[in-house]
């Protein structure tokens, strides 16, 4: 029978690769938690018209890129291409507003976007995402960019520019959107990709977001978003930054970040990567006020991010495989029940290792001892199994001795 194999786009991952972004993940809480954070986890599935509403009916994600399907009712459901609108959506159904004011939430897990695999960058990706939900003070988006950079810092990442920028809300957006698609037809049109010219009439803040050069160059000389900010946009601005620069954070101010989705507003940020090439955008985020509401529930404000897992283990790059502290090697089969209860006992003693399952050649159990990498070589013979002794080989040196298994700890 011919194989089944795995779908494009999808990647199996075994370790050390997962190891990697076990270690993220384990920083991440420990970060997080610093911060007041608590994980929530969301469904992958939910209905396709919770993206519709809070991502945008004209943005990329929605038009070209869900996996949307309908079920057995004809329900239409799609797989999550991002995290934030789940987020939404659990807390209004959980009423947790009603509960507590400020609510700091992060999650992992795997988003669906069908689009060209590429380094980096799957049909099937991961990302860490963190919402804090209540407050409307520039302080609190300083704080989660803090987080995230702290987050980053911690994960080992150095070469990382900070870039940030003010989107404007509600009130003064629609004056900057109208400068922008005055500027926008006066272009020719035909010198502007497909996307482009879609763009200028449905969403041209995206416009500013494409990365393909000629259309980089002819929106060159653009209308900023800062530049039509509203007074209380630009206060609430120029307090963020402060803020970054009293906590000693480097930033650049990039007046043409916009972010991809519909929802966010005033301050959205970038942490773009010189170690990944092309794709050096390894986080980013923004504030979202107004969300909540326009998925029926209060009117709350929320800021947050997301880092691309995949992006992050390429800037990390290959981790150091751990060493198992032991492998025990049984000679004898009458002591195969003997070593894994040794094993069983120094694992419960905080200890890491193997042990063999069948009664192999000293060669043949030294040669899968070192294939595992492990740092000592616990031999179990006839003798040994006989005196309740265990002959622990060092694997680098070569030294052995033989110790009494109930000091055996102690010699690991």
């Amino acid at each position: 029978m011919s194989k089944v194999k795995r779908i494009k786009g999808y990647a199996d991952m075994f370790s050390p690769e997962s190891d990697t972004f076990t270690f993220m993940e384990t920083v991440a809480r420990d970060v997080f938690g610093s911060f007041g954070y608590k994980e929530l986890r969301t469904p992958i599935l939910e209905r396709t018209e919770l993206f519709k509403r809070s991502i945008g009916d004209e943005t990329d994600v929605v038009q070209k890129e869900m996996y949307t399907f309908d079920d057995r009712k004809g329900r239409s459901l799609t797989m999550r291409p991002e995290a934030t609108a789940g987020v939404m959506r659990a807390y209004i159904e959980g009423n947790v507003n009603a509960v507590e004011q400020i609510s700091k939430l992060f999650t992992f897990g795997p988003m669906f976007r069908y689009e060209r695999p590429q380094k980096g960058r799957m049909r099937q990706f991961h990302q860490i995402n963190c919402e804090c939900l209540g407050p409307d003070e520039p302080h609190a988006d300083a704080e989660v960019i803090l987080m995230l950079m702290t987050f980053l810092t911690k994960i080992g990442l150095k070469e990382l520019t900070l870039e940030v920028n003010s989107l404007g809300c509600r009130e003064c957006r629609p004056k900057y959107n109208e400068a922008l698609r005055a500027f926008l037809a006066n272009l020719n049109k035909e010198e502007l990709c497909e996307d482009c010219r879609r763009r200028m009439e449905t969403n041209p803040l995206r416009v500013l977001d494409c990365k393909v050069p000629a259309c980089k160059a002819l929106t060159e000389n653009a209308p900023t978003i800062i530049e039509h900010n509203c007074d209380a946009c630009k206060v609430h601005h120029d307090k963020v930054l402060s803020t970054l620069r009293a906590a000693d954070v480097p930033f650049v101010q990039n007046d043409r970040l916009v972010r991809g989705l519909d929802y966010y507003n005033r301050t959205t940020f970038e942490v773009v990567s010189n170690d990944i090439g092309s794709q050096s955008s390894v986080a980013g985020g923004g504030r979202y006020d107004g969300l909540i509401k326009q998925l029926g529930g209060a009117d709350v404000p929320g800021i947050g991010f997301a880092c691309g897992m995949e992006r992050l283990a390429l800037a990390l790059g290959e981790r150091e495989v751990e060493q198992p502290d032991f492998y025990i090697a049984v000679l004898d089969e009458n002591g195969l029940e003997d070593g894994l209860m040794l094993a069983q006992s120094l694992r419960l003693a905080g200890k890491k290792g193997d042990v063999s399952f069948a009664s192999k050649s000293m060669k043949a159990q030294m040669r899968q001892a070192g294939k595992k990498g492990a740092r000592k070589a616990l031999i179990l013979g006839g003798d040994e199994l006989a005196a309740k002794t265990v002959v622990v080989k060092d694997m680098e040196t070569g030294e052995q001795i033989t110790v009494p298994q109930s000091e055996l700890v102690e010699h690991i």
